[in-house]
């Protein structure tokens, strides 16, 4: 069998960051990279990367998709661009339509249709369409705040409540994520921005939410979620932002799930840059009550950045093996590090070029 073939679309942080894992891995090629800023195009990935090409093919990044993505010549296309389901829907149509399986890390691609059912049912269709699935997937949501949470349950007789807590430092995250989430903007600054909606916080509790409870049953049927400024006391500087004294290091946000008046699933989630700074420390929490009730803990917090690459890498096979159409975190193989050869993983009767 040859190797798996991948194509990137964006080379952020986040991008990049795959591209890292995938040159260090077995049986897997990067064909292609797409990416849209002007000091990337035209260069060499290994060149970008600072990593030697070691007599592979050589690969020139491209700000035009259909230089990267050619149709028969890719396995998988993941997808680094965006967060919202309306951005990236034609991103994801195009790679589909190229007969390219997708894995994206656009946070409400994690589960959909809770927020975009009709966008969700034309992927599928789109998929099914072209013979090839798409997934989104990421730390978060994709594992710490809902996969781990329905696994937990797994050793339950009854969940009476799902509680999901995540202290974490969004310092290894590019531009976007800081934009996102206000730092470095004033008060005041966040507060308008909160209210226009131009900040997006935490993007991702109604997914996780609505795939925790369709994965268990739980009947969710309101969801409701708040966001309140982090101000830090402190010059904080990352790599891809800073915030002075006085301005936004971050967002605390909230979100729950409830049937009836009932809240069932909680979510907490204060994320921030350097947290450290002030003596934060990070970490991930899940508490189910049932029986047997659940506590479970992991200091510090699963690396955002380093998590989020991973789970998009390590999802590879499983993309490709999966049914066509649009898949979610619940409906592949639990995902796990592939130390091996990533062809081992991938059912020959699944892998579109041969």
């Amino acid at each position: 069998m040859e190797n798996v073939k991948v194509a990137l679309w964006g080379f952020g942080a986040m991008g990049s960051g795959m591209a890292r894992m995938l040159l260090e891995k077995r049986g897997v090629d990067i064909v292609g990279v797409c990416d849209a800023h002007p000091e990337r195009v035209g260069k060499s990935l290994y060149a970008a990367l600072g990593v030697e090409r070691a007599g592979r093919a050589e690969v020139i990044i491209t700000d035009k998709i259909a230089e990267a993505l050619v149709k028969g010549r890719c396995d998988v296309c993941m997808i680094a661009t965006d967060s919202f389901v309306k951005k990236v829907f034609d991103k994801i149509k195009f790679a589909l339509e190229q007969g390219a399986n997708v894995i994206t890390i656009a946070e409400e691609m994690s589960y959909p249709k809770a927020q975009s059912p009709e966008l969700a049912l034309e992927m599928d269709k789109i998929a099914k369409a072209n013979g090839v699935s798409v997934l989104g997937t990421g730390i978060n949501p994709g594992l710490a705040m809902d996969l781990l949470a329905v696994c937990l349950s797994g050793a339950m007789t009854r969940v009476d409540g799902v509680l999901c807590r995540r202290v974490n430092s969004l310092s290894p995250f590019g531009e976007t994520v800081m934009e996102e989430q206000g730092v470095g903007i004033s008060v005041e600054a966040f507060e308008k921005g909160a209210k226009s909606g131009a900040l997006a916080g935490h993007v991702g509790f109604a997914e996780s939410i609505g795939m925790i409870s369709d994965a268990l049953g739980l009947g969710v049927e309101r969801f409701e979620q708040q966001m309140e400024p982090i101000v830090t006391k402190v010059d904080r500087v990352a790599p891809h932002g800073s915030a002075k004294a006085g301005n936004v290091a971050g967002i605390n946000m909230s979100g729950q799930g409830y049937k009836g008046a009932k809240k069932i699933i909680t979510m907490e989630h204060p994320q921030q840059i350097e947290p450290e700074t002030e003596g934060v420390f990070t970490g991930d929490y899940i508490e189910l009550s049932g029986e047997p009730a659940i506590s479970m803990q992991i200091k510090p917090e699963i690396s955002g950045g380093l998590g989020t690459i991973a789970m998009a890498v390590n999802c590879i096979p499983h993309v490709i093996n999966a049914r066509a159409g649009l898949r979610t975190m619940i409906d592949i193989p639990v995902p796990r590090a592939i130390m091996g050869d990533f062809r081992d993983c991938v059912d020959p009767d699944k892998k579109i070029v041969r």
